[in-house]
């Protein structure tokens, strides 16, 4: 989420009297499973692009923390938005529909990046915004004292996003701070181990956010709409397919799709990214034979590697029938 003209990219060290500042997940889900970071705060002073960890999990100028989910299905179910810590509600924003950016969306958007969304300011200069809540959902008013974990709304697609998710933008003294290196210093291989996170928050350098089978390569728009996946294949169908959606990829990166069965190996396929892609998909499989498929259980095993080691992997099971 771009917060052009309101927030500017600067991190600076703080006071040692900063550790007593402290943040909870701002959304209430289980990362790594149901939701995911998938873009960090902006190092970089040029034009490119860089997270705390020295990786391209970012944009240029980008200010705070994605916490994204898998689908529009998974945000059309309903995630809360939640305090990261105590505090004021000092402005809020609700009523812009969750269309996200297109080129219709463009112009009435401009200016309100942030969408709907929700401002509390804490004690000691610190600061903390949630952008990108479901229209109508906000569920707290301007002045009133909120706890830590207290629900603020629902995230939504609204504002400058292409993907369901809340935007964590954290500030002292007006000024953007990392909550995954607050001190501003990064050494890269080596990331701060004092953050502003009360529980520690595990860096994933990319994952899959969805995987399923399908009887056809499915299309993009239903991948992102959490409606692709079968959830159940006939004998005869077209064809057996297995699906991989995934964030952070980088050129070079591999997503191996296998599809096992009561006949053996249906398909073991690998495919190279050419090109750093921040949502990707692959999918793979083969053509129904004579016959049909033999009926039974099949399992398919998605895996994103980079440099052979293995970044994130998920099985999947489907009955034909």
């Amino acid at each position: 989420m771009r917060a052009a003209g309101l927030l500017t990219l600067m991190t600076f060290a703080l006071p040692a009297s900063a550790e007593v500042f402290l943040l909870a997940q701002p959304i209430d889900c289980t990362l790594g499973q149901d939701c995911f970071i998938q873009q960090y705060m902006d190092h970089d002073p040029g034009p490119d692009a860089a997270d705390f960890a020295c990786n391209g999990l970012s944009y240029d100028t980008h200010t705070g923390t994605d916490f994204a989910l898998p689908s529009l299905a998974a945000m059309q179910a309903g995630v809360a938005v939640l305090a990261a810590a105590p505090g004021t509600v000092a402005a809020l924003r609700d009523g812009m529909p969750d269309t996200g950016l297109t080129p219709d969306t463009a112009a009435q958007i401009d200016g309100r990046d942030c969408g709907n969304g929700v401002v509390i300011q804490h004690q000691g200069g610190w600061q903390t915004q949630y952008c990108h809540l479901m229209q109508g959902s906000v569920t707290v008013r301007q002045g009133q004292q909120v706890a830590t974990g207290d629900r603020l709304g629902l995230v939504g697609l609204s504002g400058n996003t292409e993907f369901p998710h809340v935007h964590l933008t954290v500030r002292r003294d007006g000024n953007p701070v990392d909550p995954f290196d607050p001190d501003g210093q990064i050494t890269c291989g080596a990331p701060d181990p004092a953050t502003l996170w009360s529980v520690p928050v595990a860096y994933d350098p990319g994952a899959l956010l969805n995987a399923g089978f399908a009887t056809a390569v499915p299309d993009y728009a239903s991948i992102k709409a959490g409606t692709a996946a079968a959830s159940a294949i006939a004998r005869d169908a077209p064809a057996l397919v297995a699906w991989g959606y995934a964030f952070g990829g980088r050129a070079g990166d591999v997503l191996r799709i296998t599809i096992a069965g009561p006949g053996g190996t249906v398909t073991d396929h690998r495919d190279t990214l050419e090109r750093d892609q921040a949502q990707f998909f692959r999918a793979a499989g083969r053509r129904t034979p004579a016959g049909g498929w033999p009926a039974g259980t099949y399992t398919g095993d998605i895996t994103l590697l980079r440099e052979d080691r293995t970044i994130s992997t998920r099985r999947i099971e489907m009955q034909v029938e």
